[in-house]
């Protein structure tokens, strides 16, 4: 093939992608995703592309989606957070004393509000927590990095002093929803509901956004894109919504379903799990957020911190509070994504979020969150937390033991950081 050959064909591929609107940082990723599946799928004999294997993967995955989303604003902030992990511990701790200890005593066994109190404590612990460490960066102008690092180590020791390192269960049943599992899906039905509402509302979404730069005279997509985009999107949800469902429950639980319903059991009946109740956390929690930056003064203060924080200070922005808010909300995030972890363990361990940090922070990177602040996507952040969890599990089904998993995460962390910066060079 000729030079101007292979020009005109990367011509055609980038005048596509700019008339899509589609970061090609975006399209790389998912280009890694679909890679790192395949060649998992392969290696593990076709063991990783199953419907039980994706559906454990987006429930693992959710804890840390939660906190990349709030590791996004830090970053660009163009500061950083060490102590998520340390802060999930801590609060998970705390979460799991009230459960199995304090509300029995007072409500006792099973109180349908002993979950409610759970989670608005996660919340209030880790947003206090977050806002503690927030004040001393912002107003006492000690460098995150410093702030963090002792916060990883003092929450880290909080988590064993709790309960002198000792493990905390069971959680009330309620509670468990929330880390997945059989109790933690919605069912077929509601999947599908949701995922139809879901798609209802993107393509809602693109026609308002549509109509408002039509009416503000700005330039829209050609409408092959537009219908490319709205296409792209409706599939990804009705494909996540089908896999979901094409995981059935183990046979004994679908029967004894079947019989407290009140209907005779009959071999073969197939009753899928549905979405997790985790995942849908993580995506609300990814809706909110991108509202949150996007729509709101807060938001647009956090980026122009970001772009520029002297001219953002001149500008009228309170930089301090708003980037003392900014770690008030990694931390209550922080908190959701320990409900979500302890859920799921169905116990509060002194080890957990052991590492979250590491994984947190290369979601955001890997997602376009830039280092030296200003930009970044809750989106991107999301989907690099699935890539980092793909790549976690892919290694555990082929049997890599820890060590070697920690190398590969610290390898792709590097690379992305440097993808990053030749990206960044390059549009300059």
């Amino acid at each position: 093939m000729s030079a101007t050959a292979t020009r005109g064909i990367g011509g055609s591929s980038g005048a596509a992608l700019r008339a899509l609107e589609v970061d090609p940082r975006l399209v790389g990723m998912l280009a890694a995703l679909l890679v790192i599946w395949v060649g998992f799928d392969l290696l593990s004999g076709g063991a990783f592309l199953t419907p039980r294997n994706l559906w454990n993967l987006s429930v693992q995955t959710a804890s840390i989606a939660v906190m990349a989303c709030g590791m996004v604003l830090v970053i660009v902030t163009r500061n950083i957070d060490l102590s998520v992990g340390a802060i999930l511990g801590v609060t998970g701790m705390v979460i799991g004393v009230l459960q199995a200890r304090l509300l029995p005593e007072i409500l006792g066994l099973e109180n349908p509000f002993t979950w409610i109190i759970a989670v608005f404590a996660a919340v209030l612990v880790g947003g206090a927590i977050g806002m503690l460490q927030g004040a001393l960066i912002a107003w006492l102008a000690i460098p995150s990095f410093i702030v963090t690092l002792g916060g990883l180590l003092v929450w880290r020791g909080a988590a064993w002093w709790v309960t002198q390192g000792q493990t905390v269960a069971p959680m009330d049943m309620r509670f468990r929803r929330l880390g997945g599992g059989i109790e933690g899906a919605i069912g077929a039905t509601a999947s599908w509901i949701i995922g139809g509402l879901a798609c209802a509302a993107i393509l809602a979404a693109l026609f308002a956004s549509r109509r408002r730069r039509i009416g503000f005279g700005f330039p829209v997509r050609p409408a092959w894109a537009e219908a490319t985009v709205a296409v792209l999107a409706v599939g990804a949800v009705l494909s996540a919504v089908l896999v979901a469902n094409s995981y059935p429950l183990p046979v004994g639980i679908a029967r004894r379903l079947v019989e407290q319903s009140g209907g005779t059991w009959v071999a073969g009946t197939f009753i899928a799990h549905g979405l997790a109740i985790p995942v849908l956390v993580a995506v609300g929690v990814g809706i909110v957020i991108t509202l949150l930056s996007l729509r709101t003064r807060f938001g647009r203060a956090v980026f122009a911190i970001g772009g520029n924080p002297e001219a953002a200070e001149l500008s009228g922005i309170n930089t301090r509070r708003t980037i003392m808010l900014v770690f008030a909300l990694m931390g209550a995030l922080c908190g959701i994504a320990a409900c979500i972890s302890t859920a799921r363990l169905n116990a509060a361990t002194n080890a957990a979020g052991s590492l979250d940090e590491l994984y947190v922070i290369a979601a955001a990177v890997i997602g376009g969150t830039s280092l030296a602040g200003g930009a970044g996507t809750v989106a991107g952040a999301m989907l690099g937390a699935l890539v980092m969890q793909s790549l976690q599990s892919g290694m555990v089904l082929l049997g890599v033991d820890a060590p070697m998993q920690n190398i590969v995460v610290g390898l792709v962390l590097v690379l992305a950081v440097w993808l990053d910066t030749v990206y960044r060079r390059r549009i300059r």
